[in-house]
């Protein structure tokens, strides 16, 4: 029995549709979109959508149209002939059309669209007499083979010219050349004559440098047309945009053929693009662009300068312009009606396309339009009031990235519109910043000392560049990926930092930085702007917009949390940072680093001491070192438990190789010296027997604790005694302690005797009854993953380092994938960076094993996650699902946790109806 063919084709017209607007999967956001106006009485051009089935088989089938295809597109085309009153081909009475992607997310610009298919030698004397306007039928002749030869006959086919000898550009330059010959100042100033002449140069030059005629047989031009949308799916820009945007590779794109209707018919002729509300503001204002006699290519492409469509949105630099709204008053009722139409149907903001043909108006397409957090806040906030959502839509409407614009500075998109980026990074920490340029930590701490704001640049960061880059206002390396020291550094302070600008080459003697591909050499003063949400750097000093407090975030956070079930915690090892933190809604901290109070501000005293116990050679010598050192990390532990007011926070033991804080300049190495009684040359060489080969996998974590156990009883003591000053002062405090880097069991249970010791000592000395305090440790190694249900018989939690559970299952340095993780990407070996978000069929599968296995054995074990992962929105979602506990990641991010894990209770919760009703179905 032969295979039902598909189908592919759904037409749309005359107030009737095949399908409507929840149809987006199958006939893509633009397709469906036609078809919902058509239904809502709405003037549409008719036409039919090819749907976005047919472009996955024609990609699975060798980039071929199926042939199925060619009767449901020739019946589709008959039927808009009846509703239009014109016939495809037709010498007489032409219909023209016009070929547009439209997938089912919004990716506007980043596919192809080609208008006024079908004009030919054939059909161009008969539109000439049907519409008795030689100039329009001319121009639009010469606007098709402009298109389709760009589009068709050169993107299409994978012909890629150098710079500026594309064919689009070569025709340009020509139209350009001409208009200057004839001393026209614009396209409208040429005429039929010159228009006819025009569009016989640019075939000309189609044959000379494409080498094929173009094509002059309607139906071959509407082939070409729906194959070359399919084809741009997969062009750069829309590879490269869905990527950025997270736009799956296999969801493919929607083809409308659409009748053409003309806004180049005259001066009673205009075509136009609004939003139902201003996508930059949010406000409930009516905005939008018109031209008159054009058509909708020219008011996107800036050709010509468009006019405002009403008075209240008038600006200084369009205030002179007259508005459609004075012009054709009648008309721009119509459009205010259809507005309002539309909103209350689709009830939300949408970005809308017209065209007023010889005073009629028709609607081309309508999507959900792409707006700023800003616009994005204020749209949900007052769509809420106005009764056209409920809450539940109201906290969907947010896509949780653009929280960032809402707590960080950001460049003003003016600005940046007219600024061209030197060089190009990983958006590392959010929002940007302006300084100039120096190449060390300390002349970082010198200038904002001397009230001066700079842009730390480096190769790469380590530890010790720390008081620098908390002193820098931006950072910027060469090397390094989004959770590098950098990286991570950044983004916990909510610092604007881009990374891994591969085509910088910095000299730190010199204090220079060459910009591999260009001529720009920067020097240190130099002043330069960060956009740490794109990754791009820009030279000079570029305006900034204050994206202060919101009494209106407030607000729409504390509603998003009604419907969260996830807890959210952060990742921060300072009072400050806790602050910060709890400020953004954090419940706890999931991740306090015992470490970082080697680094940065106040760190002098203790690092020397820990360095002193490093490089102690007996034990003896370790104990007193360690001594010394104790009330700094206790002072350390208790400011952060203090500020977190009794929420939980899991103090995890030291974790990084010894190595690490070896000093390594001769003064510092001197100094040490002298406190030990040894020489210089005995700290270098105890130096060097701490040197590993693979210090990741190396001495550290637990394995610090277990060796050196006198390690674990200094940081536990400091621990219980600040826990106790605390409490005793009135202060609730419950201490998680968190044992790293383990894989079996049996190193829990060895430092969780340990932990009860010093417990038991020290509740006798200060004579209480009982700290509270639980012992749990971090997944991070595979093994560990693997045995959780014997790790979870010691462990009374679980917390995932999905930083280092990412390198040890990938077999990637997430220090060095720079090298070739961008190949992987390019070549789509990898769907994502797992460094920035979680691998769900790899490592994502370890952690619902570790969840399931671990309370197997342990009911109500509490899991969390703490790596980077846990602030972005997709592993947010991802964690929700697999039944952790809280997600926890740097303060700044706490704010999109919170709405990733909201919108994730929000999702399943929708998706539960239908799977009920799929398996009552079965």
């Amino acid at each position: 029995m032969a295979k039902k063919s598909n189908k592919y084709v759904y037409l749309f017209g005359n107030k009737k549709a095949d399908g409507d607007g929840s149809m987006k999967t199958l006939l893509g956001g633009k397709g469906a979109n036609l078809a919902e106006m058509c239904l809502l009485g709405i003037p549409v051009p008719a036409g039919f959508t090819v749907s976005t089935e047919c472009c996955t088989d024609y990609y699975s089938g060798g980039c071929k149209l199926p042939a199925s295809l060619t009767d449901q597109v020739i019946s589709a085309l008959h039927k808009t002939e009846a509703i239009m009153g014109k016939k495809y081909g037709d010498p007489n009475n032409p219909l023209l059309v016009s070929c547009r992607s439209g997938a089912r997310k919004s990716m506007p610009g980043m596919m192809d669209t080609v208008l006024n298919v079908g004009l030919s030698t054939a059909t161009i004397p008969g539109m000439i007499k049907k519409t008795n306007n030689p100039r329009f039928v001319w121009d639009s002749y010469r606007r098709l083979v402009m298109m389709y030869a760009d589009v068709v006959m050169e993107k299409a086919e994978g012909l890629e010219p150098a710079e500026g000898k594309g064919i689009r550009k070569i025709m340009d330059e020509r139209l350009d050349t001409f208009k200057h010959s004839h001393s026209y100042a614009s396209d409208t100033d040429l005429k039929a004559e010159d228009l006819q002449q025009l569009a016989e140069e640019f075939k000309a030059l189609v044959k000379k440098h494409l080498g094929k005629d173009f094509p002059d047989d309607p139906m071959a031009q509407l082939w070409g047309g729906i194959a070359a949308v399919f084809k741009s799916w997969n062009g750069k820009k829309a590879v490269s945009y869905r990527r950025i945007e997270g736009i799956p590779d296999d969801w493919g794109t929607a083809v409308n053929v659409q009748s053409m209707v003309f806004g180049n018919m005259g001066d009673s002729s205009a075509t136009g693009v609004a939003f139902t509300r201003d996508p930059a503001t949010g406000e409930n204002k009516f905005y939008g662009e018109w031209l008159v006699n054009a058509q909708g290519e020219d008011v996107v492409a800036g050709i010509r300068t468009p006019s405002p469509i009403n008075e209240e949105t008038k600006n200084e630099q369009n205030k002179h312009l007259k508005s459609m709204q004075l012009v054709m008053p009648e008309t721009y009722k119509q459009l205010v009606a259809i507005r309002k139409t539309l909103e209350k149907n689709f009830t939300d903001m949408l970005d809308i396309e017209f065209t007023i043909e010889e005073g009629k108006l028709w609607m081309l397409q309508c999507r959900v339009g792409k707006r700023t957090g800003t616009a994005a806040l204020n749209m949900a906030m007052d769509m809420l009031s106005e009764h056209l959502i409920d809450q539940k839509t109201a906290v969907q409407r947010i896509e949780p990235k653009q929280l960032d614009e809402l707590l960080h500075p950001i460049i003003d998109p003016k600005a940046e519109k007219t600024a061209t980026p030197i060089v190009k990074g990983l958006p590392a920490g959010p929002g940007a910043a302006s300084g100039a340029l120096v190449f060390t930590a300390e002349d970082a701490v010198a200038a904002a000392q001397a009230g001066k704001k700079s842009i730390l640049i480096r190769e790469e960061t380590n530890p010790e560049d720390v008081e620098g880059m908390r002193a820098a206002v931006g950072i910027l390396t060469a090397r390094g990926g989004m959770t590098s020291h950098a990286a991570l550094v950044a983004r916990g302070w909510g610092k604007c930092c881009i990374v891994g600008a591969g085509a910088l080459h910095v000299d730190v003697v010199s204090k220079t930085a060459k910009i591999v591909g260009s001529d720009v050499v920067l020097k240190e003063g130099d002043v330069v702007t960060l956009n740490g949400t794109r990754g791009h750097v820009y030279l000079g000093s570029l305006a900034m917009i204050d994206a202060s407090e919101n009494p209106r975030f407030q607000k729409f956070m504390t509603m998003a949390d009604k419907f969260r079930t996830l807890g959210v915690r952060t990742n921060a090892d300072t009072p400050k940072d806790a602050a910060v933190a709890k400020s953004f809604g954090a419940e706890g901290i999931g991740l306090f680093r015992t470490e970082h109070m080697f680094y940065g501000e106040g760190s002098d005293k203790p690092l020397f001491l820990l360095r002193k116990m490093i490089l102690s050679t007996t034990v003896e010598e370790r104990r007193k070192a360690l001594a010394e050192l104790q009330p700094f990390v206790k002072a350390s532990i208790k400011g952060t438990l203090e500020a977190m007011g009794g929420l939980p926070v899991t103090i995890r033991l030291l974790d990084p190789p010894l190595h690490e804080f070896v000093p390594q300049g001769a003064e510092k190495q001197a100094e040490l010296a002298a406190s030990l009684n040894i020489s210089p040359e005995d700290i270098r060489k105890r130096g060097e027997a701490l040197h590993e080969n693979n210090p990741m996998m190396g001495h550290r974590g637990v394995r610090l604790g277990v060796t050196y156990p006198e390690v674990t009883e200094m940081q536990i003591r400091a621990i219980f005694e600040a826990a106790i000053d605390l409490i005793k002062a009135g202060t609730k405090c419950k201490p998680e302690i968190m044992v790293p880097v383990t894989c079996d069991v049996n190193e829990i249970k060895h430092q969780k005797a340990i932990i009860a010791r010093i417990h038991d000592e020290v509740i006798k000395a200060a004579k209480v009854k009982a700290i509270p305090y639980v012992v749990g440790t971090m997944i991070e190694i595979p093994r560990a993953a693997l045995l959780a249900d014997r790790m979870a018989q010691e462990a009374e939690f679980f917390s995932f380092g999905t930083n280092d559970l990412t390198q040890m299952s990938f077999g990637f340095s997430r220090d060095d994938i720079g090298g070739f993780l961008p190949d992987y990407l390019n070549m789509k070996i990898l769907a994502a960076d797992p460094f920035q978000t979680i691998d769900q069929d790899g490592v994502g599968q370890l952690i619902k094993m570790s969840v399931e296995k671990g309370r197997s054995t342990r009911e109500h074990l509490k899991v969390g996650i703490c790596g980077e992962q846990g602030g972005d929105p997709a592993s947010v979602k991802f964690c929700h699902r697999a039944g952790l506990s809280y997600v926890s990641c740097s303060p700044y991010r706490v704010p999109l946790a919170r709405l990733a894990a909201a919108q994730a209770a929000l999702e399943d919760e929708a998706a539960a109806p239908k799977a009920k009703a799929k398996k009552a179905k079965k």
